[in-house]
């Protein structure tokens, strides 16, 4: 089963499926039909689904016996976003096998749980499976943009294919050690994306005479500036409280990150990337991360467009947003106008449930004493569509203690991204028992 799901693993990297943004980027065409092919004749009813050309779903399933069962969908998306290979110390779409790990963009997010997820299902229908609920496995396209062109377009136009009790997808199931043992975090919920648009405006004039012009651009840093220096609020919210409670820290470490008034003094002594997600699962975030403007060298620019990415907490909307930006400009705030924006909340799923439950009973098989905690991710996952429905949606997986919390963050869009072959086994497996334990 590890060299079966690794060589899958390998061929989905390799089908390069990057998604820039654009709706003819993507091309998961290429992975849709090397998914097909793996599983057609194990006895998985398989269903293709195409929005727009190249942008391909497959969609399998072990149909239940009985109607009134819960329902399990496994949903792992095929595309990637772009990689530099400069950055890399191997080709990032070779996918190569190296020391046990298995190395190219996609690895970690999230091909490796869209093979095992495939593996896992093929395995049980080969096993003559008969569950008294309906397995879905997913294997969906567009997720780096936004998902328009697959979990949305699923749920909104094609429901009846896709819906299911409980959905489970990426991010969570890194070991983390403590005092008690090991704890696997379970995305609960994600942050809500607040993209928006500013444009800065100035007068134009001559590049040779800059003296007391009114510069676009120069404002422009000014407030990139202010947004990068502004501190928002610390909040914490019931899923950060559940999370640093079941991670039975002693009460010097919990007590600073559960008090808002010193939690950022204490990020302060955490490694960088652990530092980072727990800032970011407890505050508003402002990243500007791209800008516009000027239309020749020798002329003062009178307008720039300045993006930025905002992620936004539980109960946080377009007028929260405006309120900070207004707070964070000061009296910069009058020369900047908000042109577009798009606001996609913040959501979050119950964790008193049987999924729950058994991701618990599961996880303590491979890992024995150890314990699940619930878990925000920073980003957004497709998860949030089903959620919307009502459904109940994790994020999950089970990886080795090769691989770290740190590590797991700075892989994610990252350079050298790799997973090794004992995380894909685990996660197979894993796959397969939780099935078994929701199913029959």
């Amino acid at each position: 089963m590890t060299s079966e799901v690794t060589d899958l693993l390998q061929h989905l990297i390799r089908n390069a499926c990057v998604n820039d943004g654009h709706d003819t980027s993507g091309h998961e065409f290429r992975s849709a039909a090397v998914l097909q092919s793996y599983l057609e004749g194990s006895g998985v009813e398989l269903e293709r689904y195409e929005p727009a050309p190249g942008r391909t779903s497959l969609v399998g399933r072990i149909e239940g016996s009985d109607p009134t069962a819960p329902s399990l969908l496994l949903m792992g998306h095929t595309d990637v976003v772009p990689a530099n290979a400069q950055g890399w110390r191997h080709d990032p779409f070779g996918g190569e096998l190296i020391d046990g790990e298995v190395w190219g963009r996609g690895a970690v997010d999230m091909l490796n749980l869209t093979a095992s997820m495939a593996v896992a299902t093929k395995h049980l229908a080969r096993g003559r499976f008969r569950p008294r609920g309906t397995l879905i496995y997913l294997a969906v396209a567009d997720e780096e943009a936004l998902g328009t062109l697959g979990a949305e377009h699923l749920v909104a136009h094609e429901a009846d294919a896709v819906r299911a009790d409980y959905v489970i997808t990426e991010s969570g199931g890194i070991p983390i050690p403590s005092p008690t043992g090991l704890k696997f975090p379970v995305i609960v919920g994600e942050k809500g994306s607040f993209w928006v648009t500013l444009r800065i405006t100035g007068t134009p004039g001559h590049g040779s005479q800059p003296y007391k012009t009114d510069n676009a651009l120069v404002t422009t840093a000014a407030v990139v500036q202010r947004i990068a220096e502004y501190q928002p609020r610390t909040e914490i919210h019931d899923i950060w409280r559940r999370f640093l409670e079941g991670m039975d820290y002693p009460e010097e470490i919990v007590g600073p990150l559960l008090d808002p008034t010193r939690f950022v003094e204490a990020c302060d002594g955490l490694p960088v990337g652990m530092a980072r997600q727990f800032h970011a699962c407890t505050h508003t975030t402002f990243a500007p991360t791209i800008a516009h403007g000027g239309t020749k060298i020798n002329v003062i620019p009178d307008r720039v467009d300045l993006q930025i990415d905002i992620r936004t907490l539980p109960g946080q909307g377009n007028s929260e947003v405006r309120a900070m930006l207004d707070e964070a400009l000061g009296e910069l705030a009058p020369k900047v106008e908000l042109i577009t924006y798009a606001d996609d909340p913040s959501t979050a799923s119950p964790i008193e449930t049987p999924l729950w439950d058994a991701l618990g009973r599961v996880t303590e098989q491979f890992y024995a004493g150890s314990k699940i905690v619930p878990f925000m991710t920073v980003g957004a996952t497709d998860a949030r569509f089903f959620r919307r429905l009502g459904t109940t949606s994790y994020g999950f997986g089970l990886f080795s203690e090769h691989l770290s919390f740190e590590d797991y963050g700075a892989m994610f869009h990252g350079d050298n991204e790799r997973i090794d072959v004992e995380s894909l086994r685990l996660s197979t497996a894993m796959w397969e028992a939780l099935a078994q334990d929701m199913l029959t």
